[in-house]
């Protein structure tokens, strides 16, 4: 199975390096460095991806199939 992959849309701003996530609405970061940007952005999706998950989970109720879908 392949490993996704998300796109990060980034700049510096001023003393700050900003970034966006494309495919996920609401996961940006900043960090002092472009690397701490990086990072940061990283545990952002990992956390969205996880929350959302579970609220997936939530929803489907007890009898749900896990499907992999690649786009």
């Amino acid at each position: 199975m392949l490993t996704p992959h998300f796109n990060a849309v980034i700049r510096r701003d001023g003393q700050w390096w900003i970034g966006w996530i494309e495919e996920i609405p609401g996961v940006n970061s900043q960090g002092a460095t472009r690397d701490e940007l990086i990072a940061n952005l990283r545990d952002a999706l990992a956390e969205a991806i996880e929350l959302n998950r579970e609220d997936a989970r939530r929803a489907a109720g007890e009898a749900y199939e896990e499907v992999a879908i690649q786009p």
